[in-house]
């Protein structure tokens, strides 16, 4: 089974750079966030742990070197300034407060999935990052490196067995929580461009997980049908360490 798509941020206010940028890396099989401020970057960080932050430096309110220099003291995330400042200067400050690259605008798309997928090597090759990717939802907390998870709450806390598409699934919606996800995205996500654009076998591996998620925890209704959408994940999900 394929890994999941490695997930951006893209912090930055202009919508049509934005929209241009998301349109491309999603065709190039990533995921893809937007945030137009520092308190939008916040929110999604709150719920999800990108593999790379694609930051503009001239921000409303908080600017990209206070957040550069924010995030660098507490995690190692991957870092692109992407700006319209091209002065030597600016591109020094910028790399001194923790970026791992800098690109000026206006830019080539096919420069910038360069630098990113190099970042994204760089990134797997380095140090293993200070944060790890655990989640707590309902009674379960899901450890997405050690692909492990326990279910709290009981005289003595054990875990439940899932197998390794019903893992990954599970992965992807705590990953995504409240997001209608359609069956596409859903195979995309989980399976890569691997998948059978008409494989049915994400249907079967959400009842199966359903079954043993309602077993361990009755009449918590994790994951819904939307109709004519997809599947919903309705726990909330919240980063612990």
């Amino acid at each position: 089974m394929s890994m999941p798509a490695a997930t951006l941020l893209m912090v930055e206010d202009d919508p049509e750079i934005s929209r241009l940028v998301s349109d491309f890396m999603r065709r190039e099989g990533f995921e893809i966030e937007v945030a137009d401020t520092a308190a939008v970057m916040d929110a999604v960080l709150r719920r999800l742990r990108p593999d790379l932050i694609i930051l503009d430096l001239m921000l409303p309110g908080e600017d990209g070197l206070s957040i550069c220099r924010r995030l660098r003291q507490t995690d190692n995330v991957p870092i692109l300034i992407l700006s319209a400042k091209s002065d030597e200067i600016d591109r020094v400050v910028g790399l001194e407060l923790g970026a791992d690259d800098y690109l000026t605008k206006p830019f080539g798309p096919r420069e910038l999935l360069a630098r990113v997928r190099a970042l994204l090597r760089r990134a797997q090759t380095g140090p293993q990052r200070a944060v790890s990717r655990r989640f707590a939802f309902d009674r379960f907390v899901l450890d997405v490196d050690a692909r492990s998870i326990d279910v709290t709450g009981t005289a003595l806390d054990a875990s439940i067995q899932l197998t390794s598409a019903e893992f990954d699934l599970l992965a992807c919606f705590v990953q995504r929580p409240r997001r209608v996800l359609s069956r596409d995205q859903i195979l995309d996500w989980t399976r890569g461009r691997s998948a059978d654009p008409f494989d049915r076998t994400v249907d079967m591996l959400i009842s199966r997980l359903r079954r043993k998620l309602e077993a361990a925890s009755p009449g918590s209704s994790l994951i819904t049908t939307v109709r004519n959408g997809g599947y919903l994940f309705t726990a909330t999900v919240r980063p612990v360490s």
